[in-house]
């Protein structure tokens, strides 16, 4: 296992973050919103690479751990490291869910649930597309996350 330095990847403000996200990003990530299920950007991505979080940049999620779960959102069965998510309980709409923030960001990404795959431990992390930014296989090294190479096993 490796180590993800939460130094490199630091929250701008929210001033800030008005400026860089899109309406629907700054909705979901910030002010805890969800998008809609079926039509976000990565609910059928299949490419091979690296999920970081939108505001940061902290690498997040494999695609290897990627799944189609017929929810509409993207699914993985596992963050890269734990620690890169911080789990919170959710009471919203007369519900106790489990919300899934990220770390450095402190974002809203979604929410984990115990209906994933069993041979993979049995999650599903349910993650809005708002909250995170694909990164392509190719295109890993020269955005700075080619410390992660060894570790993507595609």
């Amino acid at each position: 296992m490796f180590n993800i330095d939460i130094k490199k990847y630091t929250r701008p403000s929210n001033e800030e973050l008005k400026d860089k996200l899109t309406d629907n990003q700054y909705k979901v990530a910030v002010e805890n919103n969800t998008e809609s299920p079926f039509s976000n950007e990565y609910y059928d991505n299949h490419e091979p690479g690296l999920y970081v979080d939108v505001v940061t940049g902290e690498p997040l999620f494999f695609s290897k751990d990627k799944y189609d779960s017929g929810c509409g959102w993207p699914s993985f069965t596992k963050p890269i490291v734990p620690d890169v998510v911080k789990l919170k309980e959710d009471k919203k709409f007369n519900m106790i869910r489990t919300e899934v923030r990220s770390r450095s960001g402190d974002i809203h990404l979604g929410h984990v649930f115990d209906d994933g795959p069993k041979d993979k431990g049995g999650n599903r992390y349910c993650i809005n597309s708002a909250a995170i930014r694909f990164i392509p296989m190719n295109k890993i090294e020269d955005e700075g996350y080619g410390y992660l190479i060894g570790s993507i096993g595609l």
